[in-house]
């Protein structure tokens, strides 16, 4: 075996072997070495999570990398996330308030199958002449300063070996080796639990009542399982996802204040728990305990770092540096942020470019990308329940996710320094504008906490946000780039006063309204709207949007 490699990826899962492909697509010479732990191929419905994607990930594997003839032909679409708000004990799935679309979104999401994925992963890098070692135990790794090779010593087939590399990159997941090995561990204020299992056959929310209102309009490909499904209660959800292999994963996410993990961290106790909070997915758990394939709990799940991208030639990608929560399904989000910046940093070095200063410029814009989604969801899981609130927050969620760092990916602007020194003052005020709304949510949840809604909103209605999925594919110059930012921010400064209005709470809002004559105004009107979304729990209503 050649021993030196000019890039050694430790951990062969999603974050790696994606790394490796888009290396060789930037680097066509590049020697490349990926070290995996596991045997592979690896089962299908393998033991991970991640399997929702939304679309900066489906747009990286997708298209960035080549992948989109798979993913379409091996993998499911995804009609986009789907919510159900608590009503009653919620025994009855037509009853409770559901957030979701009736359509596809333009800009496409997938779901994948991890081990599927992962096995055709690892056949494309032995394809592209990356050697793919499998079964591989990493034992240690000397990194090395002053351009002095680094050094990585494995056991391979029962043998060990030191091998050298000018770049290192961990992707080992939760193993986190670098992390752990430079004492770069940040704990995270965002104290959530979680547990996940998978059933090999495809569990169908749509078979869960035989409304025939309920139902109608939802056949075929067009069917509510397609979706990503969350079922939501006060300091908890949960998600349904299908799998093409015939599988469905499944999993509890709660925060520790409300919810413990110690009360759903086996299948039995979880199925107690889904008896009291979720009965009808606890029928449908029971109902299929034959067919159940594995169940994996974890404490704490959010984790930090002080660094992931280094000028000595190192780096970190995946859950081995950053993982917050996977309520949006981001995981695959910012596997792609990372690994872009890595190709980068790394095409610059073997082709004789400085890349050192971009190292701690790309750390720093990392790092905000990260604490800014991060507002998301530290703090607002006590919002998770409130029908009144939650829809509005999802929305407005979905559109700061599609305006700023959905922005900068698909628009091919993330290393592109001088568009962040352009835009710094913009990226200061979404900040604001963002930090004061998910404020504003929590001051809005306790003034309705307990209030109960019915009926359905149907998102690929609402003009605003279908319009704004559908821009993410726009092929923009650098004017129109910038004009489009300035555009988005004042949008939503425009929908933050009219949410605050809306909710009839005073609140002192620290930016003034935008001007612009041509901004969507009354673009959330279905959430608010009593005659769409309240009904008699046996008729059916969907928001009808002009």
């Amino acid at each position: 075996m050649q021993s030196h490699s000019d890039l050694i990826i430790l951990g062969g899962g999603l974050a790696g072997l994606s790394l490796a492909l888009q290396c060789r697509q930037r680097m066509p010479e590049a020697t490349i070495t990926v070290l995996e732990k596991r045997h592979h191929p690896v089962p299908e419905a393998a033991h991970k999570v991640g399997e929702s994607t939304v679309e900066v990930g489906a747009h990286y594997f997708g298209n960035e990398l080549g992948l989109r003839e798979h993913i379409l032909d091996q993998q499911l679409p995804k009609l986009g996330l789907r919510f159900f708000f608590p009503s009653g004990d919620n025994s009855r799935i037509e009853d409770r308030l559901e957030l979701g679309g009736r359509r596809y979104a333009p800009c496409p999401s997938y779901q994948l199958d991890r081990g599927r994925f992962e096995n055709f992963l690892g056949d494309r890098c032995l394809e592209e002449n990356i050697r793919f070692i499998d079964q591989a135990t990493i034992k240690d790794v000397n990194l090395r300063r002053f351009r002095r090779p680094h050094q990585v010593t494995c056991t391979i087939e029962g043998r060990e070996q030191t091998l050298t590399s000018r770049w290192v990159v961990d992707a080992t997941g939760r193993r986190a080796l670098l992390k752990r090995k430079l004492n770069l561990e940040l704990e995270s204020p965002h104290i959530a639990s979680a547990a996940w299992f998978r059933f090999s056959r495809h569990i169908k929310i749509d078979g869960w009542t035989d409304n025939e209102n309920w139902q109608q309009g939802y056949e075929g490909r067009i069917a509510r399982w397609y979706s990503t499904n969350h079922l939501m209660g006060k300091g908890y959800w949960v998600w349904m996802i299908p799998l093409s292999s015939g599988s469905t994963s499944m999993g509890i996410v709660a925060a520790e204040e409300f919810h413990s993990l110690s009360d759903f961290n086996s299948m039995e106790k979880a199925v107690t728990w889904l008896e009291k909070h979720e009965p009808q997915c606890a029928d449908a758990v029971k109902q299929n305990l034959e067919h159940v394939q594995d169940f994996r709990a974890i404490k704490h799940y959010a984790t930090e770092c002080r660094q992931v991208f280094s000028r000595s030639r190192w780096g970190i990608t995946g859950e081995a540096g950053f993982f917050h929560d996977p309520f949006y399904s981001p995981g695959s989000d910012f596997i792609a942020f990372s690994n872009t910046f890595l190709t980068d940093l790394i095409s610059r070095d073997l082709s004789g470019r400085d890349f050192r200063i971009r190292a701690y410029t790309y750390n720093r814009i990392f790092k905000r990308f990260y604490y800014g989604t991060k507002t998301v969801y530290l703090g607002q899981y006590p919002i998770f329940g409130n029908p009144v609130v939650m829809p509005t927050k999802i929305l407005w969620d979905y559109l700061v996710y599609w305006y700023i760092t959905g922005f900068f990916f698909m628009h091919n602007r993330m290393c592109k320094q001088t568009m962040y020194l352009r835009n710094l003052s913009r990226l200061s005020e979404f900040e604001t504008v963002n930090h004061f709304m998910q404020k504003f949510f929590l001051q809005w949840h306790h003034a309705t906490d307990g209030q109960n809604i019915q009926g359905t909103i149907d998102i690929s209605g609402i003009p605003l946000v279908r319009e704004s999925n559908r821009r993410l594919l726009d092929e923009l110059d650098n004017r129109g780039f910038i004009e489009r930012f300035g555009t988005n921010l004042e949008q939503l400064k425009t929908l933050a006063h009219e949410i605050v209005a809306q909710s009839g709470l005073d609140a002192d809002i620290p930016f003034k309204r935008s001007t612009h004559d041509d901004l969507e105004t009354d673009a959330f009107k279905a959430v608010f709207d009593p005659a769409i979304t309240r009904r008699p729990p046996e008729s059916s209503t969907t928001a009808a949007i002009v």
